[in-house]
């Protein structure tokens, strides 16, 4: 089975309300990109991940007119996907939603959210006062059958600790420091909920965009860790840590060079600036099932730097590039929690 995560860069603007692709030379939300190139690259890069199920991270908003779902199994049926059925779970406030777009011929999926005292359901709020959770883009709990086997899949799409609206640097600094703890509280809540799996016996993959990695920013010398490093669970006994190789090498050598999922222009002189965002973390037990992860980065990964017009699709569909993960599950049954 192959699962991948993608941020897709606004993704909904490429629709209109009734959920047809905007095929056309209007501007999408990209600089430099139209709609119909940015769509034409994500058509083509999803028929090369040929994944069985993919975590879309920024997917077509729901709400209002706006349909999430009808729009993507309209653009999978248009793109001739076999990922051709999605579903959305609790909706997000922010016109970006997860979505998990799947081909229902190599696997079953359902959404079901759980609840814990110490992590509540994600269409909840957790804590009380000043330390209550609130999640704007809540996480895609979902249950999936494949291979005889039955997992866990949790999609994730953490909050951004960049300082939008800042007017001086005293406020950057202020911003900047009150979205890391809005994220350390997901990360917390999220880590919580991984507990909740571990402890009962559940396979489980978490993948999406965590707008985190260890080292990325200054913030992280005030908290003493990163969101990464909570959500693995470094601190815990190995038998109850995450992995993902990615994530791993970030934290052995902070100092050498990084893998890279995404990268931006960073004003004011729009230099390029490349970040180890996006994760595809599994369970202990899942570690038996060969896995394999590949960053489908068009400079970084020699073979797809060598396909032109992948790499190209690469860089018109979103500044974020996919992660996918196989998994072997044949001759593992895992039982349904």
């Amino acid at each position: 089975m192959r699962l991948a995560t993608w941020n897709v860069a606004w993704f909904d603007r490429l629709f209109d309300d009734a959920g047809q692709p905007q095929h056309d030379m209007g501007d999408s939300a990209r600089y430099g990109i139209t709609r119909a190139q940015q769509l034409d690259g994500i058509a083509h890069v999803m028929h090369a991940l040929d994944a069985d199920g993919i975590v879309v991270v920024e997917a077509p908003d729901t709400g209002g007119k706006r349909d999430g779902v009808r729009a993507l199994e309209t653009f999978a049926a248009q793109a001739g996907l076999r990922t051709r059925e999605a579903l959305i779970g609790f909706r997000s406030h922010t016109q970006q939603e997860i979505a998990f777009l799947y081909d229902p011929d190599r696997l079953r999926a359902r959404h079901d959210p759980r609840a814990s005292a110490s992590a509540p359901r994600f269409d909840l709020h957790a804590g009380k006062g000043d330390s209550r959770i609130a999640w704007s883009k809540p996480p895609l709990e979902l249950v999936v059958e494949a291979e005889g086997a039955v997992l866990r899949l949790i999609g994730v799409h953490a909050k951004s600790k960049a300082p939008h609206g800042a007017d001086d640097a005293r406020d950057l600094q202020r911003i900047a420091v009150e979205n890391r703890r809005k994220q350390l509280a997901q990360c917390g809540w999220l880590r919580a909920r991984i507990e909740d799996h571990l402890d009962a016996g559940d396979s489980l993959v978490v993948m999406g965009d965590f707008n985190d990695g260890p080292g990325l920013d200054a913030q992280e010398r005030l908290f003493g860790r990163s969101g990464i490093e909570i959500v693995l669970g470094e601190e815990a006994p190995p038998e109850r840590r995450l992995h993902d190789p990615h994530a791993r090498l970030a934290l052995a050598h902070p100092m050498a060079a990084q893998p890279a999922t995404a990268r931006f222009a960073v004003p004011p002189d729009w230099r390029i600036l490349s970040a180890l965002l996006d994760y595809a973390m599994i369970s202990p037990d899942l570690c038996a099932c060969g896995p394999r992860w590949r960053i489908w980065h068009p400079f970084d990964d020699p073979e797809i730097y060598a396909d032109a017009k992948l790499s190209a699709a690469l860089l018109a569909a979103s500044d974020h590039f996919p992660v996918t993960l196989d998994l072997d599950l044949s001759g593992k049954p895992v039982p349904a929690a």
